[in-house]
């Protein structure tokens, strides 16, 4: 069933004006003859969605990377630049928006080249920018940050779990390297949030697969634990679990269950079967969820700290043991 037979089927009335295979903005749909109250309709009965601001598409076109860069370029200016967390989002890094941004709307970041000027609207967090060469780029016909400019915009924020969250995010693109990461910081000199930038991409890993996970790794730091990312546990030949995040030495395993992945029946089925078998072999396994790793009573760091001295406790105590057998 195409959108003119879904729109005829939500008693619309007449075909649907605009071709149901592109975006479109609202104030084209308006005047093509179809009202306000036809649009919420749609969006309601879930025929339309409404990608950002002022813009629609079929539910049928399902998501690309193609169909964003079309919803962005019926808002953007043509000297605009994307930049930030949606330049990211273009790139194919989902994850670096903030979350449920994907479902709640929020304005476009576009920043524009020439001094003075800024986009005053509701659609753009705009302002203006320096651009060197090779820092912008074209994506679907969009100017946009390129992948690293973007990493080094993103890792100058204040919080240094926001800015370690998107680099991760950012390097598993693998369109460049962390050593080129961290080449570039020294540019941004002198510039706000550079600090947090510096030590963002010494901690860069690409091998975290959430922003769950890469704050779980800087607990795990402040922690002094030796955790690696996506570390396979094997029992002879035979393969057990990956963890999200593990120390060897201490046999400890943290593990961030977004509620994507973790949320069924089965799902929870199929991790706890995982989980024990992993307890079998003397493993001390970590679970944490998205409330507990960002609501604002969260007690992720302390909890982390003491299992760790504990553990530290246990293995001192079986070293000392083994000894004393010799």
């Amino acid at each position: 069933m195409d959108l003119d037979d879904m729109v005829a089927t939500s008693r619309l009335g007449p075909p649907f004006p605009l071709p149901a295979d592109e975006p479109f903005t609202r104030r084209e749909a308006l005047r093509s003859g179809v009202t306000r109250w036809d649009l919420d309709r749609l969006l309601t009965e879930g025929l339309l969605r409404r990608p950002i601001h002022g813009v629609y598409a079929a539910t049928l076109l399902g998501d690309s990377l193609a169909l964003r860069a079309a919803c962005l370029k019926l808002v953007a200016p043509e000297d605009a630049v994307i930049v930030d967390r949606h330049a990211g989002w273009l790139h194919g890094a989902e994850m670096v928006l903030r979350p449920q941004e994907h479902l709640q709307l929020q304005p476009v970041s576009m920043y524009l080249p020439t001094p003075g000027r800024r986009l005053r609207c509701a659609l753009a967090d705009s302002g203006e920018r320096t651009f060197g060469r090779g820092d912008v780029i074209e994506v679907a016909g969009l100017q946009v940050t390129s992948p690293l400019r973007t990493s080094w915009d993103l890792g100058r924020t204040r919080w240094l779990d926001d800015a370690v969250s998107a680099l991760d995010t950012m390097l598993r693109l693998r369109q460049f390297s962390a050593d080129e990461l961290i080449v570039g910081v020294e540019r941004f000199k002198g510039m706000r949030w550079v600090t947090t930038l510096r030590t963002a991409a010494t901690l860069a890993d690409a091998r975290a697969e959430s922003p769950g996970e890469s704050v779980l790794r800087l607990r795990g730091l402040e922690a002094r634990l030796r955790l690696v990312p996506q570390l396979e546990v094997w029992s002879g030949d035979r393969f057990i679990a990956r963890l999200d995040l593990a120390d060897e030495t201490l046999k400890l395993g943290i593990e961030y269950d977004g509620e994507e992945w973790h949320s069924s029946d089965q799902q929870r089925a199929a991790d706890e079967e995982r989980r024990s078998a992993l307890r079998d072999l003397g493993w001390t396994i970590l679970v944490f969820t998205r409330h507990e790793v960002y609501g604002q009573a969260r007690t992720v760091d302390l909890e982390i700290a003491a299992t760790a001295r504990a553990l530290r406790r246990q293995r001192g105590a079986e070293v000392v043991s083994d000894l004393s057998r010799r």
